[in-house]
């Protein structure tokens, strides 16, 4: 009788074990997916980030601010004449 419930909690214990491995095994596939998608989405932002730098630079070169700088800002060079000196 002993024998018969000590098979009996084993055969208990053993399913519940290989739930567990069953259920161990889906939270990992689950996670493994919100991985690659986290992944993929980085490497996206990596790919925006590169054309923000790269547009960033393009605005910001002298040509383009001086260009700006006469155009819409009516600045113009000064004159040696014209500058001024400070001396402390």
């Amino acid at each position: 009788m002993m024998l018969k419930l000590f098979n009996v909690v084993l055969l208990i214990l053993v399913v519940m074990s290989a739930f567990g491995v069953i259920y161990a095994k889906h939270e990992n596939r689950k996670l493994y997916v919100q991985f690659r998608e986290s992944q993929k989405q980085r490497d996206a932002l990596d790919v925006d980030w590169g054309r923000l730098q790269l547009e960033q630079s393009t605005w910001a070169t002298h040509s383009r601010i001086e260009e700006v700088a006469r155009k819409k800002l009516a600045m113009r060079n000064v004159e040696f004449g014209a500058a001024v000196i400070i001396k402390p």
